[in-house]
């Protein structure tokens, strides 16, 4: 198999995770912070809000901690709150900015050199204090906030979809980033998975929460503590939920045992399921982190961590006469109540091109590559006892202007499919296509998917950066797993097939579309026999990784020059007990 599961193997390379993807309608009373008097541009007036006034965690026996999502949100009203975060280079620090938006201009403000480290969000951005029934005081800390966040609408005319990103990157080399709150919503200030868990004793505690000083200066939020009464419980996952007093129970409920199905597997990421019969589902145990859009498992590009329990779909508003509002729709999983989910897969041609192949003078897209990442030594395992492997995480990705668009077609009783590669005006209208290869189909398990061939080639380069080791690796199926750059011209914050289950089509396809979006990348993990890097023999010393994109220059992009990167690593040790180290490369320190 390609990569791991989340049960299995999860320990021997791990990524970041994305920001939590639950979502949920929030509503409360506004406070307005002054507008800049030097500037007719909209201010956005932000507010620290409480989705309720209590909240059930779980701390589970197997696997104990809790994680403090306490329903929190920020509101923003009078305009979007938008920031910019950028570096120009692994060189140069990350920066941020703010953006300001008056029908057609646009204005910025830049904000405090350092504020930001990295494009996971504000660091240090929620107070939060908690007191047992007592009112002594057992936990005190600050967490960071992604606006990009969990989210929904505080009104019913706000925007019905956000325009923002649904997560914040955390790909060590990502290059930019956009966060906002739209206009009318709310973003959760929980950091999610960001966050490590806390242990409290299953009992009742008191929670404060506010924004610190530094953020309240800086966008004109109201100094408004937030207090929320905090139930702890003790749960296993060998005992069924329990079932709220009132509630039917499940031998009464329609269907009998379906009232226990939030009960089912704590290894299935979001059942639909979930809450039938008025049961509640059981909080998700978190997955191996990794990076990715999505709550779900792509085989190939690592596990997605499932979104956390559903919190209230409705709250209520005083200014609106406590009338409530919900933006959840039927069929969202858990976590999803704003009507979220994974972008489908958009459609291939109905029909192979016909007529002579044309490569018009249109925008057309730049592959680039990242440098390699979650780069460790690992053993044989039981496939290849005896061993020694390096293994990584590698991202291609696509910085525009134009989305690369391949489909393949199947010839009736033919093993592989034609490749095209399709070109499109600035109106969107496809003006021409290219012959670019083969896709094939992999029949392992967990697999089972179409592979565009050529797409990428992973090499081991010794000191002088001449070939030592290539992976086996060089057919994909193309998914939008990471937000490497939103800020490039032509990024779209809502790619389609970010989960492969949507873009690869099945075995019987007569035909398939695989896009990669502008500003997205497609990471996979290379940590098998095949994939990962045969170093059992190779002496101790200097060498580089290199991420080629468009080995073959198959694909027609804007420019070929910049399809290599490279990270340079140090291998040491003995055999079977092989190391290496990982220098920083510039200033990203992140192996």
């Amino acid at each position: 198999m390609m990569t791991r599961s989340p049960q299995g193997r999860t320990n021997r390379l791990t990524r970041p995770s994305i920001a939590v993807a639950a979502a949920v309608a929030v509503t409360a009373g506004v406070v307005a912070a002054a507008p800049d008097a030097k500037t007719a541009e909209p201010t956005p007036k932000l507010s620290l809000i409480a989705a309720s006034t209590s909240v059930t965690l779980d701390s589970w026996k197997e696997d104990p901690g809790v994680y403090l999502d306490l329903g929190t949100y920020l509101t923003s009203e009078n305009g979007a709150f938008e920031l910019k975060v950028t570096r120009k280079s692994y060189k140069d620090p990350v920066v941020a900015s703010q953006v300001f938006r008056n029908g057609k201009k646009t204005t910025t403000k830049a904000l405090p050199a350092g504020l930001v480290k990295d494009f996971s969000g504000l660091p240090g951005f929620a107070q939060i204090k908690l007191t047992d029934a007592a009112g002594k005081t057992v936990l005190s800390q600050t967490e960071a906030f992604c606006p990009n966040n969990a989210s929904g609408r505080v009104r019913p005319d706000a925007p019905a979809q956000s325009k923002y990103p649904q997560s914040c990157p955390v790909n060590p080399f990502t290059l930019g980033s956009v966060w906002g709150v739209e206009n009318g919503w709310a973003s959760n200030t929980y950091a999610g998975y960001y966050s490590k868990p806390v242990q409290l004793a299953a009992g009742t505690y008191t929670a404060k929460i506010n924004v610190t000083k530094k953020y309240r200066d800086l966008f004109g939020i109201a100094n408004q503590t937030r207090t929320v009464k905090v139930t702890v419980r003790e749960r296993s996952w060998e005992e069924p939920p329990p079932v709220p007093a009132g509630s039917r129970s499940a031998a009464s409920a329609p269907g009998g045992h379906e009232g226990h199905a939030g009960h089912e597997g704590h290894e299935k990421a979001a059942a639909p399921s979930a809450h039938a019969h008025g049961a509640p589902a059981r909080t998700e145990a978190p997955a191996a982190r990794t990076t990715g859009a999505g709550s779900t498992f792509n085989v190939g590009h690592g596990p997605y961590p499932p979104a956390p329990a559903a919190l209230p779909w409705a709250l209520k508003k005083e200014s609106l006469q406590r009338e409530a509002f919900s933006s959840a729709k039927a069929g969202d999983r858990a976590g999803q109540t704003d009507g979220s989910r994974q972008a489908p897969g958009v459609k291939p041609n109905a029909k192979r091109p016909t007529g002579k192949a044309v490569v018009p003078d249109v925008p057309k897209p730049d592959l680039r590559s990242l440098p390699a990442y979650g780069i460790t030594v690992s053993d044989g395992y039981e496939e290849v006892p005896g061993k020694d492997y390096l293994a990584f995480s590698a991202n291609v990705w696509n910085a525009g202007p134009a989305k690369l668009v391949v489909d393949g077609f199947r010839s009736p009783g033919k093993e592989l499919m034609d490749a095209y590669q399709y070109f499109y005006d600035a109106a969107g209208k496809q003006v021409g296509y290219t012959p670019t290869g083969t896709m094939e189909w992999d029949p392992r398990p967990g697999h089972e998917h179409w592979h565009f061939t050529d797409f990428a080639s992973y090499r081991l380069l010794k000191a002088d950066q001449k070939e030592s080791v290539r992976s086996g690796k060089e057919a994909f199926c193309l998914a939008n797993t990471d937000a490497v750059d939103y800020t490039v011209k032509n990024a779209n914050w809502h790619p389609d097939n970010t989960d492969l289950s949507t873009a690869c089509g099945q075995e019987n396809s007569i035909s398939v579309r695989e896009v990669l979006d502008v500003g997205s990348g497609d990471t996979y993990t290379q940590d098998l026999p095949g994939q990962s890097f045969d170093i059992t023999d190779l002496p101790n010393g200097t060498y580089y990784i290199q991420v080629l994109a468009n080995p073959e220059n198959r694909l027609k992009e804007t420019n070929h020059k910049n399809n290599s990167a490279l990270r340079k690593v140090v291998l040491g040790g003995k055999k079977g007990a092989r190391t290496v180290k990982v220098p920083a490369h510039h200033l990203v320190n992140a192996n």
